[in-house]
């Protein structure tokens, strides 16, 4: 990857520039300029409703443990597609937004093509693995390494139940856990490169309830539930170009970026694809847990009268204490390439 070759003080008044716009205290710097990484988040516009697909929100939580895990990643989280230099700079690209064909990514396919062949990352977050059907689908697999389908994935909400986890540098860290999400599953996958389930589990019957349709069901995803077959929800992609792509499906409900088993996966997964060196111990996210009054910032919708802060907080297990997990020890296993 070419690297940008800027002096000391440049890339300390762009780190500050870039946190004050958002408000935000830069980080210190302290590394070499060769070994920043720099990461670009790139914000969909407001989409469903108070505490879902709060993409804005989402990602500034995930910038906040970025920043706490690593001395060497810079973080610039933008509303909407950024700007030419803000792709040509960056080492990998996380994406939060809506799908489809509103995906703030599908008339901007061929830039993302052009700069992942030079080894940036790719990460994309609960509805950005939607693309339409066709060309742009075919796209996705190439670049992330699958996509949701429609008429073949499906949406449902579960508590998906993680009982084991592969021996993955995304996985360090984290230990086996559940949550109730809107988790995308019966995913199309590429035939090229390694992909590596990372979170996988069996889907119970109740999400092949609704009726077939577009997102909702199909022959096809009825079968592959009725068989009992683990659902890959979460996935790492080796790409032949040689850099690293993460999907995952989660994150519809905001509330989970507070769980620190999420929290951690998915921040090791974006300095991952940033080429960032994962330790045995996974990210740092900070000693405080996240609890639902930092959950309440910067959201893009008002607080409704009827929200109920405690009952939301007992839902999700946004504890005042670090949560330990429900589930068994970590069982750490090896999850054949897809």
């Amino acid at each position: 990857m070419m690297r940008r070759h800027r002096s000391w003080l440049v890339t300390v008044l762009a780190s500050v520039t870039v946190c004050f716009s958002l408000g935000l205290t830069a980080a210190p710097v302290t590394a070499a300029d060769s070994e920043i990484k720099q990461i670009l988040m790139v914000a969909g516009p407001p989409s469903h409703r108070f505490g879902a697909h709060e993409h804005f929100a989402g990602l500034r939580i995930l910038q906040d443990a970025i920043q706490q895990s690593s001395d060497t990643a810079r973080v610039t989280l933008v509303r909407g597609w950024p700007s030419d230099d803000q792709i040509a700079a960056a080492d990998t690209i996380v994406i939060y937004c809506d799908g489809g064909g509103r995906h703030v990514a599908m008339n901007h396919r061929d830039q993302l093509r052009q700069r992942l062949g030079e080894g940036t990352g790719l990460v994309c977050l609960h509805y950005a693995v939607e693309m339409v059907p066709g060309e742009p689908g075919k796209d996705w697999e190439e670049l992330l390494g699958g996509h949701f389908e429609i008429n073949y994935s499906v949406n449902p909400h579960w508590v998906a139940e993680f009982k084991s986890l592969p021996d993955h540098p995304i996985t360090r860290g984290v230990e086996p856990f559940a949550t109730d999400d809107e988790w995308y599953f019966h995913l199309r996958f590429t035939e090229l490169g390694k992909v590596t389930p990372i979170l996988s589990a069996v889907a119970p019957d109740h999400t092949m309830k609704r009726p077939d349709g577009p997102h909702h069901g199909n022959p096809h995803v009825r079968k592959s539930v009725a068989a009992g077959e683990p659902q890959t929800v979460a996935w790492a992609y080796d790409r032949p170009d040689g850099g690293r792509s993460f999907g995952f499906t989660g994150g519809h409900y905001h509330w989970n970026w507070g769980n620190d088993d999420v929290r951690r996966l998915v921040t090791n997964a974006i300095l991952w694809t940033a080429g960032e060196t994962i330790g045995p111990e996974g990210s740092s996210l900070g000693e405080e847990p996240i609890g639902i009054k930092r959950l309440l910032e910067d959201q893009d919708y008002e607080r409704p009268d009827d929200f109920d802060e405690e009952e939301t907080a007992k839902r999700f297990q946004l504890t005042a204490q670090k949560k330990k997990s429900r589930l068994n020890p970590p069982n750490r296993s090896s999850f054949p390439a897809r």
